[in-house]
């Protein structure tokens, strides 16, 4: 699911403050590419932390309706199903069937089979 939350972004002494008002929450950062970057992952650790509790996400609010008065309001964009996919990192066990004469060449060089089926698994479907 993706989805658009405005920001609000206010300089600080060193850094750029961002409030999140739908998540009611702040992050920051030294520029404003970079505090608008640590939005975007405050906004998607929220997002699926909630979403693993069973809790509904806040429907993003539109920028009309946000206000302020000391700050600049923009748009972040989420896509919370990308953005579980990239942290996900945990291993996942896969069976698969090779011949055995292959087998017995491969351990005999020492290969690492999951090294080998992921890198061919990236190589298929255009994954750098």
């Amino acid at each position: 699911m993706k989805e658009a939350y405005p920001i609000i972004m206010s300089k600080g002494k060193e850094y750029i403050i961002v409030y999140v008002p739908d998540f009611d929450a702040n992050t920051q950062g030294k520029t404003v590419a970079e505090a608008m970057e640590m939005a975007r992952d405050l906004i998607g650790i929220l997002g699926i932390d909630m979403q693993d509790d069973g809790k509904e996400l806040p429907k993003a609010t539109s920028i009309d309706n946000v206000q302020t008065d000391n700050g600049t309001v923009t748009l972040v964009d989420v896509d919370f199903d990308e953005y579980r996919r990239k942290i996900e990192m945990r291993s996942v066990k896969k069976n698969c069937t090779i011949p055995s004469w292959l087998n017995y060449k491969a351990e005999k060089a020492n290969i690492n089979f999951s090294n080998v089926l992921q890198n061919a698994l990236m190589k298929e479907l255009n994954i750098s």
